[in-house]
């Protein structure tokens, strides 16, 4: 069997073709902005043009437009290739990443968010998730994050920031993303954006 993943929940873009658990293929870019006009050439450039019975895409936290075009892209794949279409949370593999270079140890993950705010989660050292995902001020997630082992995009700003801890600056990788146990893809993918949206309908408030 063949596995597509997808992963542009972030400033980074990529994606990687696997066959029975094995890396054939894949491809990493930071790119900031831009996904949706080059996530399709990454596929295409891929063996096969990516062809995989089994579709997995990043489900956030992180920026809205790139969750939509990964989750998109993956949705019409699958219906294209009559395959299986599986979601992961961002985060996670960005902690399974800094365990897997680091060891079995608790990891609290930073990435960049909105409006001057940071997507955090704090991991065990077994990789099980102690709380939900969710959006915090730099000051805020200073104060609340205790683990030596910081991981993500803003790792070094909260170690600078709370004076102590040891810091892997890690954007999510679609190259790595079979470090995540099986129980971490979900069978019906929904997008999880961290904040609420920036844009609201009239009344809303109300």
């Amino acid at each position: 069997m063949k596995l597509l993943a997808i992963d542009c929940a972030t400033e980074a873009c990529s994606v990687a073709l696997f066959e029975h658990g094995a890396l054939l293929h894949g491809d990493y870019r930071v790119l900031g902005r831009g996904h949706a006009e080059l996530l399709v050439p990454m596929i295409a450039a891929l063996p096969g043009k990516g062809r995989a019975e089994r579709i997995a895409v990043s489900l956030g936290p992180g920026s809205f437009t790139g969750l939509r075009v990964g989750l998109a892209a993956a949705r019409a794949l699958a219906l294209a290739w009559r395959a299986e279409l599986v979601g992961y949370p961002t985060l996670a593999l960005v902690a399974a990443m800094a365990r897997a270079e680091r060891g079995d140890r608790p990891v609290d993950v930073v990435m960049n968010g909105g409006h001057g705010e940071w997507f955090v989660q704090q991991f065990a050292a077994d990789g099980t998730a102690l709380a939900p995902a969710h959006s915090l001020t730099p000051e805020s997630a200073a104060s609340k994050l205790g683990s030596a082992l910081v991981a993500g995009s803003r790792a070094s700003e909260l170690v600078a920031r709370r004076g102590s801890g040891e810091a892997i600056e890690l954007w999510p990788d679609a190259r790595q993303v079979l470090l995540l146990p099986e129980d971490a893809f979900l069978a019906e993918p929904t997008l999880s954006y961290g904040r609420a949206p920036d844009a609201r309908l009239p009344g809303a408030a109300a």
